[in-house]
């Protein structure tokens, strides 16, 4: 297998993932674990043998913690592992942090990764009602 600088040559200037737009100087990635969805080699999942990605839950209560194994690197169905986190944004930030560097396993991206849960914790928030003042009669 070649290395991930290599592939990274080979796969930068043109893969499926990729969104170019005219004015942006750095196109955005579609990939998964692709934290910030920029196309560059720190945040890539295709060329790295170890990833972090962060994305809601099916059901909109918690997120989902997906990596992936450098071990199943040449079985792509069995290579991603996930946990699902659902006990709220302050324990969920604690056992990502944990298990990142429990396992050392990309502790470049854990500041990006506790920053993407905290965002989608903040989008999952119900928004409170807004409170319909009385109706103006005009005569």
């Amino acid at each position: 297998m070649a290395s991930s600088h290599l592939n990274w040559l080979i796969v930068r200037d043109h893969n499926s993932f990729m969104l170019k737009q005219r004015n942006i100087p750095k196109p955005f990635s579609k990939e998964q674990n692709n934290l910030m969805n920029v196309s560059t080699f720190r945040y890539s999942g295709i060329v790295h043998p170890h990833t972090i990605g962060i994305t809601p839950s099916v059901d909109k209560k918690g997120v989902i913690f997906a990596y992936k194994k450098a071990k199943k690197m040449y079985k792509p169905a069995e290579s991603t592992g996930r946990i699902t986190f659902k006990s709220g944004q302050k324990r969920t930030l604690k056992k990502v942090k944990n298990v990142i560097q429990s396992k050392k396993y990309r502790r470049d991206l854990q500041q990006v990764a506790l920053k993407r849960v905290s965002a989608i914790y903040r989008s999952q928030k119900t928004k409170p009602a807004k409170k319909k003042g009385a109706a103006k009669k005009t005569e």
